[in-house]
């Protein structure tokens, strides 16, 4: 029982880690455009992970059965796991690197199973069309979907003066950074739901899969509140260091972000929301002009991108081994 309040310690801190790791997904271009105060951004992004968090769990059944076969989620795999995630999610927030808590997680999991347990608890076929094609499918989409917005509304607004566009759009991009936190919360903080249930019904808890209400409640809270405190540095990457926005710019990205982000929730996929807005962003700049985006800040995200389910994977492994050993 001690391991499992560990476990159940571990993946709300995960949560609470993942929150604030994350807030800059839904704020970082409307404080960057001054669309919204970075207080007002930070109070709204809060309520709405929590309600986000509170709408579906197909995500939390796709960790908890869909990366390794459940039966080899013991405790000592999930701690390991989690321990991997916890440790790349703190490494790239220091540097101000948008890396994926998501794929940390998966990676995580993975690691530690592989690990303990051997090849054979991978689920390959269910982890490469559930987990690692949405994962890397959605910031192509969201990438594709900000280039599309983006040059419709350029279209649709013609000879419009700037300064009338700034106006409109500001306005408007209070609710896109709204649409980006409650999608965030729909798909981000079911992962640690699905950790906690695999971890009860690894102990006999509970009879079947079933999320239970409370902690529901209790994964929301721990995300809402690690986003209530914020994540400056990763803002100041997403918000201005890959392109200058604009709030026409930004209302384009959070769109497209959002609606990607929500689809996968409702099919119970989990995708990256620092991905799929950071993609976002690159395509609506992309409309301006190949030079408009920062290439150079861009390729160090991607690498960071590609690194973090292997580091992760691989902090979670030594977890494991140095575990088995106490």
């Amino acid at each position: 029982m001690l391991e499992l309040l560990l476990v159940i310690i571990l993946a709300l801190g995960f949560d609470f880690i993942n929150g604030f790791h994350d807030t800059a997904n839904a704020i970082a271009t409307s404080v960057a455009t001054r669309a919204l105060t970075p207080a007002r951004a930070i109070i709204m992004a809060t309520a709405l992970n929590f309600g986000g968090a509170m709408v579906s769990t197909r995500v939390a059944r796709t960790i908890g059965n869909n990366i390794v076969s459940p039966a080899s989620l013991d405790n000592q795999v999930i701690i390991a796991a989690l321990t991997g995630a916890i440790a790349w999610n703190l490494f790239t927030w220091y540097f101000g690197l948008p890396s994926s808590s998501s794929h940390a997680l998966i990676g995580g999991l993975a690691g530690a199973a592989v690990t303990g347990k051997g090849l054979a608890v991978l689920n390959t076929r269910e982890l490469v069309e559930k987990i690692v094609l949405p994962l890397l499918g959605s910031p192509l989409l969201g990438f594709t979907a900000a280039y599309v917005v983006m040059t419709c509304i350029l279209l649709l607004a013609g000879y419009t003066p700037p300064r009338r566009l700034n106006g409109l759009f500001s306005r408007l991009q209070v609710l896109s950074a709204a649409f980006v936190a409650f999608s965030h919360g729909s798909n981000d903080a079911q992962k640690s739901m699905g950790i906690i249930t695999a971890a009860l019904l690894a102990r006999g808890i509970i009879p079947s899969f079933q999320v239970l209400y409370p902690v529901i409640v209790a994964c929301a809270a721990a995300m809402a509140l690690g986003t209530s405190l914020g994540g400056w540095r990763i803002i100041r990457t997403v918000g201005s260091r890959i392109i200058k926005l604009e709030p026409i710019h930004g209302f384009a990205a959070e769109t497209s972000a959002a609606i990607v982000i929500i689809s996968a929730s409702l099919m119970g996929s989990p995708v990256s929301t620092t991905h799929v807005l950071s993609a976002a962003v690159m395509g609506v700049g992309a409309t301006r002009e190949f030079t408009a985006v920062r290439w150079r800040v861009a390729r160090s995200m991607v690498q960071a991108w590609i690194l973090t389910a292997p580091m992760a994977a691989l902090v979670a492994g030594v977890v494991y081994n140095l575990l088995a050993l106490v």
